[in-house]
């Protein structure tokens, strides 16, 4: 018997998604719930919406595919028409670990997000070389939560999962906390901070007269073989004059106690950011 799934905000980026990937699976029969704005959209693709309150009556597990900041809003609205024994899944910590889902004991809170396609990685196919987000061609992994729920949720929620965000290099099984320490902690807060201030330590060597393009071939060539020293892809090291460059630059660059993003009460306040936008 197909698993029957409502989908919440089925016109948008990751609600298209979604539907195109578990649309087609008989597996899973979908219904697909969005305001009349995104109702319009879907009508011109030839999707017919079911009202929200009919769809999640009917379903076994109502899909979020809103934004952050609607999450927990259109989970109150959602949630007390959920039945006994239901599931809720949504594609972000955030909301969650913010403690913006309404209480519900007997219906099963799930969460699973993408990694994205990695840097190294073995696609050959150009057009998957290129996929740099995951829009399923290149593969990429996922990590899941079960937040609430019975043992046994916890396939479902991930067979959800791995169909939506297919093709799947491998599947990890996570705590709440810990998905909030990749997202936002360290693929965020870190990461994508740390790569924005790449860019824009390019910009100024061109400011200050480098060629663009020299400038952008060497940063796309250092930072292509220096992911590969730190992240052990080969068996080399940097120079010596490049570690004392590196520790002598921690200090101008970072805070001393950087680390401190990942303490529980920061984590706490960024999420909270995150879904108050």
């Amino acid at each position: 018997m197909a698993t029957k799934i409502a989908l919440i905000g089925a016109a948008g980026s990751m609600g298209t998604r979604a539907y195109n990937a578990l649309g087609k699976d008989p597996n899973y029969e979908l219904f697909c719930v969005e305001s009349p704005g995104g109702e319009k959209k879907l009508s011109e693709r030839g999707i017919t919406c079911v009202p929200m309150e009919e769809a999640v009556k009917k379903a076994d597990v109502a899909l979020m595919t809103v934004p952050d900041i609607l999450v927990g809003k259109v989970s109150h609205l959602v949630v007390p028409h959920l039945k006994s024994g239901g599931m809720m899944i949504v594609l972000d910590p955030a909301a969650p670990y913010a403690g913006e889902l309404p209480k519900r004991d007997d219906v099963t809170y799930f969460a699973t997000h993408p990694a994205h396609p990695p840097v190294f990685n073995d696609e050959v196919d150009m057009k998957a070389r290129r996929d740099f987000f995951g829009s399923g061609l290149a593969k990429q992994a996922i990590v899941n939560a079960l937040i609430q729920g019975p043992e046994e949720d916890y396939a479902k929620g991930e067979a959800i999962g791995s169909r939506m965000f297919q093709p799947i290099l491998r599947s990890h099984r996570v705590t709440l906390e810990q998905m909030a320490m990749l997202e936002p902690a360290m693929s965020e807060t870190m990461a994508a901070t740390c790569i924005t201030v790449m860019r824009e330590a390019m910009d100024e060597a061109i400011s200050r007269g480098v060629p663009a393009q020299a400038a952008r071939d060497f940063m796309m060539g250092h930072i292509n073989v220096e992911l590969a020293i730190v992240f052990d892809e080969i068996d080399w090291e940097f120079s010596d004059g490049a570690k004392v460059a590196i520790e002598k630059a921690k200090d101008k660059v970072f805070q001393a106690d950087w680390k401190t993003v990942f303490d529980r009460e920061n984590l706490l306040a960024s999420v909270k950011d995150i879904v108050k936008g």
